[in-house]
């Protein structure tokens, strides 16, 4: 997730408020390239914001990523800028992706369960800086609309990313059964604001959230982390009641992850655990629905950047998050 985004021209078309101990444990050693690195497995069996420093910002030549395997198609901010608070609503294209899924399938282990994924940022915010940078209320201060995301050094944008897994995601889960909805689908001008992807997972009544993210920290920086919520009572933001079951998807969204893409968690947030608790991100800040981020790796950073430009580690990415929200929904 990136808080100052690049300007480029896009290419064409632990949990430390809970009381129990973590209930991830180290299960298998990843082999090959981990070369020791142990991992770890989520409770039960497989089926937003970012921690890393900010961008740096520069004209970048776009590189179009490889797409095998991909189905058809169809954030929150760090540090508070722009302009003052206001009420303009997050202009939108005539489209309906947050109140439309294609259908669920008519049998399957998620069968009436809605599943909302949010893919982070939007590929049009850049041109719509100031209204992106206007503040909303995220219960415990205001912050920042949206931003546009990070890239790679060759400049594929992190809300590429971001989209390309969501379809990928979805297309899984809906095997399964379940009815996805998306915040966003390339359908609107900019957006939606943090407050906007929180209220569209409530309005749905979500069994399950999930925010899609790559981060944008400091080449050497790598590996994947889940977000969760911290405890959070103030102003419109409560988020009491979804700490724990939020943690137990978080849990087990990153142990799958890791069987399903060889990666390692982050080696330089989580203190090894692939798991951050964060209480200053709105998406989950004003989420009355269990909910993660999922940074899925370094943009800035070659190795990792290797990865999520390829059709291939992405396909794995959504199988790893698809696995850990099946688990976590059937119990």
């Amino acid at each position: 997730m990136s808080y100052t985004g690049p300007d480029f021209d896009p290419p064409q078309p632990r949990r430390s408020p809970l009381r129990r101990p973590l209930t991830v444990a180290i299960a298998a050693l990843v082999p090959g390239a981990l070369l020791g690195w142990g991992v770890y497995a989520a409770v039960g069996g497989p089926d937003g914001g970012g921690g890393g420093a900010d961008r740096a910002a520069g004209e970048r030549t776009s590189q179009a990523p490889s797409s095998d395997a991909a189905p058809s198609a169809p954030g929150d901010a760090k540090a508070p800028t722009g302009s003052s608070p206001s009420p303009t609503a997050t202009a939108r294209k005539p489209s309906a992706s947050a109140s439309k899924s294609a259908p669920a399938a008519a049998s399957g282990p998620l069968r009436g369960k809605v599943v909302v994924i949010d893919p982070g940022h939007n590929p049009g915010n850049f041109r719509h800086t100031a209204e992106i940078n206007r503040k909303v209320n995220v219960g415990t201060h205001w912050k920042e609309c949206d931003t546009t995301g990070t890239a790679t050094d060759a400049g594929w944008p992190e809300a590429k990313f971001t989209l390309d897994v969501a379809h990928r995601l979805r297309t899984l889960l809906e095997k399964q059964g379940a009815t996805v909805k998306l915040t966003q689908d390339d359908d609107r001008s900019y957006g939606p604001c943090v407050d906007e992807r929180a209220r569209i997972g409530n309005e749905a009544r979500a069994d399950a959230a999930i925010s899609i993210h790559a981060d944008g920290s400091g080449a050497g920086n790598r590996g994947f982390h889940v977000i969760l919520p911290g405890t959070v009572h103030d102003g419109a933001a409560d988020t009491r009641a979804i700490v724990a079951p939020s943690a137990e998807l978080g849990e087990r969204v990153a142990g799958n992850f890791v069987r399903a893409t060889g990666s390692a968690p982050s080696n330089y947030v989580g203190g090894g655990t692939g798991l951050v608790t964060r209480t200053d991100l709105g998406g989950l800040n004003l989420s009355t629905v269990p909910k993660v981020f999922i940074e899925c790796g370094n943009m800035r950073d070659g190795a990792d950047a290797a990865l999520l430009t390829s059709g291939a580690w992405r396909q794995k990415a959504a199988q790893g998050m698809s696995e850990g929200i099946v688990s976590f929904l059937r119990g």
